[in-house]
């Protein structure tokens, strides 16, 4: 099981990504490099430093190099230069969202009777942001014949990469990893020779897109990485040994460190820069130790989030607002239910599965 050694380990990363990431705020600040949500509900964020990614990147290198030694920890080295490479590829993915794309329009329903524009049906009093072109269009109709909205304010979108160039992006990330020949040939015994190579690469597109939608709300993706890697870190430690549990337990003490300014009222937000890097990391460290199945299980809170999506997109399910996350709270939710929710659910998941794999 985790030693002492591991939990020495766990607490160092832990201080060191906390300090670093207070350094690379207050670096963000100074550049004036700050979030500004397009949720009306979270507008109050605006301002929030964002690219805090740039801190747990720091704090995985920092104790890489200072538990240099490639034959206990090669595998450590080989995850922490991953989440580097895609933490580098998120990190312009930030910057393009600095570019304004266009302003869009909130309005509220001061009428006596609901309003439906676009897919939302609003009720008095209710505020929505025009998003979809349907939406849009509705809203010219309904202030043209009945005056029902009041424009209470207009909020600048940010540029984005479309969906296909982030899934390119996301596969050159993916191809870095089967690049150096680490990548082991099985999963739990059952050899898969070359067919190992698509699933590396579906496995890490999927959990970098896991880990980019949870990363909606203050603390929950760094929450949600850390009780999983926990729980992959120990599942490691037992089937294949410490060198595969030690990328897990760097970046679960990273994830904790970051939360310090992350949690709820975050002070700082992680950005693409964050997410790219921890989904990267985390399934790098879950492929090259053996750990796969049981790591996928444990992240499947923000798996499910994406399916959940994905079925909105494709339009046999019909959200308010996507992801899920988002829809919880347009439902009435608050943001700290939902964090508690998603962590707590993570973390009764991650005992179950320990339990039925005969860790605990």
């Amino acid at each position: 099981m985790i030693g002492q050694v591991d939990v020495l380990i766990f607490a160092l990363t832990i201080i060191v990504t906390a300090l670093f990431t207070a350094v690379v705020r207050r670096e963000l600040l100074v550049a004036d490099i700050r979030d500004n949500p397009i949720i009306s509900e979270h507008r109050q964020k605006s301002g929030t430093p964002t690219m805090g990614g740039f801190g747990i990147l720091i704090g995985v290198s920092v104790m890489a190099l200072f538990l240099f030694d490639w034959h206990s920890t090669s595998y450590l080295l080989i995850t922490v230069i991953m989440m580097v490479v895609a933490g580098i590829f998120g990190m312009f993915d930030d910057l393009l969202g600095f570019k304004v794309k266009e302003y869009q329009k909130v309005v509220r329903n001061d009428g006596d009777k609901p309003v439906s524009i676009g897919l939302l049906t609003l009720e008095p009093g209710e505020e929505a942001r025009i998003a979809s072109e349907k939406a849009k269009a509705d809203y010219n109709k309904i202030v043209e014949q009945e005056h029902k909205l009041t424009l209470i304010d207009e909020i600048p979108i940010k540029s984005e990469t479309t969906e296909s160039e982030k899934i390119i992006t996301q596969f050159v990330v993916a191809c870095f990893v089967i690049l150096p020949g680490f990548l082991p040939t099985s999963v739990s015994g059952f050899e898969l020779g070359i067919l190992m190579i698509p699933l590396a690469l579906f496995a890490i597109i999927g959990s970098i897109n896991s880990v980019n939608l949870i990363d909606g709300m203050d603390g929950l993706a760094a929450g949600i990485i850390a009780i999983a890697s926990i729980a992959s870190a120990l599942y490691a430690n037992v089937t294949t040994g410490s060198v595969a549990a030690l990328p897990f337990i760097i970046i679960a003490g990273a994830c904790v460190g970051f939360l310090v300014l992350n949690h709820y009222p975050a002070k700082i937000f992680m950005g693409d820069t964050g997410s790219y890097a921890l989904g990267t990391g985390y399934m790098t460290a879950a492929l090259l130790g053996n750990s796969l199945i049981f790591s996928i299980i444990a992240l499947a809170v923000p798996i499910v989030s994406v399916i959940i999506s994905l079925l909105h997109r494709s339009h046999i399910i019909t959200l308010p607002v996507e992801p899920l996350h988002h829809t919880l709270n347009y439902h009435g939710m608050s943001e700290q239910k939902i964090i508690l929710l998603y962590w707590t659910v993570t973390l009764v998941v991650s005992i179950i599965a320990l339990f039925l794999f005969g860790i605990i």
